[in-house]
């Protein structure tokens, strides 16, 4: 492999993000793109000592070894962090620091704001004009609870009450002395909406399972911009099934890198797991976008702009500026 054919190699980036991050790279350094995956682009080893992903690529540890910087262009790590622990040699691991948070909160009040108002019902109904059962809701004195009130988390709260919704926050860490926190073992038999912004950890996995979703209000509306793997698919059709769920919005998935390349391959043979994705998918008080909260013109270009910060950076001090410890 030439170590110099490309100074950085960056998979996962869509048109847009690829315009803006080449608007913002110096002309003496060589760029290759890549919008698939590395598991979709097949390739057998990497085309620099540099890459950079988003979420849905796994690294090869046979190509670990053949890299010294890995960027993740987001602002999490969870997903890149266990490479420290597999590999023989030093590393560097790099993220973005917040970039998208008001992108992704308010991509989570479009999401329940279109279920109370029964939007994906509405759009049906318009073929025949006729006004049955899309009768919705006014969101002023819902009550929501937001999980994880973290850099999102807090955008999510002061949207939610510049429009007049009563609002309390859940997490471990009380960071914001303005917000009225409440405990994981409360009663949430009074909220109409509940909001995951949670960052993942080993411990949160399988959050939302049975024993949460049994102290919810019946027929709330439940959505994730986090993780997916803190909501199971199976849980949460069983609760939209059975009416404690009046509604389901998901911007992220569990089993999502096997998702992304399956639909974006254009199969038609899936999993069990795909097949209850896309099951949901069929259901109008369900709205699924695909891991695109964090996607403004805005956040892209401050993610751009933080991307190639961080590649100038590593190549003057051989390490990140935003360093995954």
């Amino acid at each position: 492999m030439s170590e110099n054919k490309f100074d950085i190699v960056f998979f996962e980036v869509f048109r847009e993000e690829k315009n803006a991050i080449k608007k913002y790279l110096p002309d003496n350094v060589k760029a290759k793109f890549y919008k698939g995956t590395i598991q979709e682009e097949k390739l057998h080893q990497p085309d620099s000592r540099i890459i950079s992903i988003r979420t849905q690529s796994i690294v090869p540890l046979e190509w670990v070894q053949n890299i010294s910087a890995l960027l993740t262009r987001s602002t999490g790590y969870d997903h890149i962090k266990h490479l420290k622990n597999e590999i023989d040699h030093k590393i560097e691991l790099g993220y973005l620091p917040t970039y998208c948070s008001r992108s992704v909160a308010e991509h989570a009040m479009v999401m329940w704001t279109c279920l109370l108002k029964k939007l994906p019902q509405q759009l049906e109904n318009f073929k025949t004009f006729n006004r049955d059962g899309i009768t919705g809701s006014e969101l002023k004195n819902k009550n929501i609870l937001v999980i994880g009130v973290g850099n999102i988390g807090i955008e999510v709260v002061r949207i939610a009450r510049s429009l007049n919704m009563n609002v309390n926050g859940l997490d471990i860490i009380h960071k914001y002395d303005d917000v009225e926190y409440v405990s994981a073992e409360d009663d949430f038999s009074k909220y109409d909406i509940i909001v995951c912004a949670m960052n993942l950890t080993e411990t949160n996995i399988n959050y939302f399972n049975d024993d949460f979703f049994k102290r919810v209000k019946k027929g709330c509306l439940f959505i994730n911009i986090s993780r997916g793997e803190i909501s199971p698919t199976t849980v949460l059709d069983k609760y939209l099934e059975d009416g404690t769920l009046g509604g389901i919005g998901l911007d992220v998935f569990d089993n999502e890198n096997k998702l992304a390349i399956a639909l974006r391959g254009k199969k038609t043979q899936f999993d069990d797991d795909i097949k209850l994705i896309l099951k949901l998918n069929q259901n109008s008080n369900v709205i699924l976008t695909p891991h695109n909260a964090f996607n403004t013109e805005e956040s892209t270009d401050r993610k751009s702009q933080q991307s190639v910060e961080q590649l100038e950076y590593f190549m003057r001090h051989g390490k990140f500026k935003w360093n995954v410890d």
